[in-house]
Formats: structure tokens, sequence, C-alpha cells
């Protein structure tokens, strides 16, 4: 019997960042994950704070040169790999000039949120999408951590579901204490974000009035809901309550059998 997939997808993982706690858990998860038995990947953004010689990192030809279109803008992809310090693991990270090669990751050194985060995100969201269907690797769950990822469980569903590679996945996000959409216009997200052909109405859980909700979003194209932090917006854990979807608490603890239970309930369905 071969081997149960794990594709995580996220917005940072320690030792290459420390932003939030999302990097810690990420660090920590995959690698037990990976030595239970699973198949492993994690595909992140190659920053620019990433130092590449420390780290290891090294570019996959035979993945890179593909473009991806960014509200009608080709935008070159290079992926890079290195083996998790400590484990055979791999992470791959998806990389381009124009989007990370900066000194700072979401925001400036005055500390506003950089104009080009939602094209950013949209890159990151569709390129891993491409990337893993460039791998040939159909993962039995994606697990999506942190805003940067939210599109990602939209997309699985409106665009990629009937992708040999992807249909069979199911998809898992955690929900954090983030309420970094709010930076956005509604009319910026809901340009950028529809790619191919999406339609205004497969954007409608993105989106509050004139306040983008990422969080929620990627709640309803989800099949199950980690919730990650202590403490959410009202409005993210109003989602997940009424979503009726399985979902499981983070604890400190024990997430790490409690994760591997939880991605059971799916492989085993």
């Amino acid at each position: 019997m071969s081997k149960k997939r794990v594709l995580y997808i996220t917005q940072e993982m320690s030792p290459y960042t420390a932003l939030t706690e999302i990097s810690g858990i990420l660090n920590q998860l995959a690698p037990h994950i990976y030595n239970k038995g699973l198949e492993v990947r994690v595909l992140m953004p190659r920053y620019g704070v990433i130092n590449e010689r420390r780290h290891r990192l090294h570019e996959v030809v035979r993945l890179s040169g593909m473009n991806i279109i960014v509200d009608d803008d080709d935008f070159p992809l290079i992926i890079k790999v290195a083996s998790l310090p400590g484990s055979r693991m791999q992470v791959y990270f998806l990389d381009n000039e124009e989007f990370f090669k900066r000194k700072f990751i979401f925001n400036d050194e005055e500390e506003q949120a950089y104009e080009d985060n939602v094209d950013r995100m949209v890159f990151f969201c569709k390129g891993v999408m491409e990337t893993v269907k460039k791998f040939g690797w159909a993962p039995d769950i994606i697990h999506c951590h942190g805003w940067m990822t939210s599109l990602v469980p939209m997309y699985h569903k409106k665009l990629y579901k009937s992708d040999p590679i992807f249909q069979d996945a199911a998809m898992i996000y955690s929900a954090y204490q983030s309420s970094y959409g709010q930076t956005f216009s509604s009319d910026t997200f809901f340009a950028k974000a529809k790619i191919n052909d999406l339609q205004d109405k497969d954007l409608e859980a993105y989106h509050q009035g004139d306040t983008i909700t990422l969080h929620e979003g990627a709640i309803a194209h989800s099949d199950g809901i980690i919730i990650g932090s202590e403490t959410l917006a009202s409005s993210v854990q109003a989602s997940i309550d009424d979503a009726n979807k399985p979902t499981l608490n983070h604890d400190n603890e024990e997430f790490l059998a409690q994760y591997l239970e939880f991605y059971n309930s799916f492989l085993e369905e």
C-alpha cells in the first residue's frame, strides 16, 4: 500500500522565518508527520530575508521556468529546495524577484503593509497549485497555514478539483489570529484574485461589505478546520461555528498526536 501524502502550504516556517506561531508549529509538525511514515512536502515563499547559503537552498531547474499570471501580467516562478535541518524532509520555496526579494516580509521599514501584498498572495497561491501539478505528486491532504495561503482552498474547489492531481485531496485550513485582509481594498482584491475564469460570486465568502475576510473565505472552501491560535477574531470563530465542519482546537501540549489523528479521520473516509 502506497504511503499517504500530506502537502503543507505555509506562509512561514522555522528556521527560515520567525514571524508568528505558525513558524514554530510547522517546524515541529511537518517532520513529525514525515517520521510517522507519511510522505510530506512543504511549500512556502522564498522571502529575501531567507539566507540561501546558510540554509543551503538550490534551484530545482526542472520545476522552474513557469510564468504565473496575476492581473494580466506574467511573473516568472523559480522553485528552490532545501532539506529541513535535522530531517530528510524537503522544503520547497517559491521565488520571484519582484515579489519576494526585499528586506522585509509583509510590511515595509515603516511598518506599512506593502501595496502589492494582494498580488504576492495571488502569485503564491496560484504558484503552489501549478507547482504541485508539475511535481505530478497527488496529495491526500492539503493543509494551509496563514492568511497568505487563504485563496488555496477556493482555487482547489473552483479550479483544480477535477484535476487528477487534486481530485482526491482533503483540504484543511488552520485559522490564526490575524486580520491582514482588512488592509486590502475590495476592488483590488476582486480584480487580482479572479484568476482564470473565476467570477465575483466565487469570491463572495471572502468579503463582508467592504471588508476582505480571508480566513472566512478559506473556511468556507475547506473540508476541515484547525483553530491554530488561542483566540480568534469573533467573525472568524463565528464562521467556523456556522460551517459545521470537522474542527480541531490546537493544543500546545498534545498537538502533534492530535493533528495526526485529525488527518487520519480524512484518510480513512
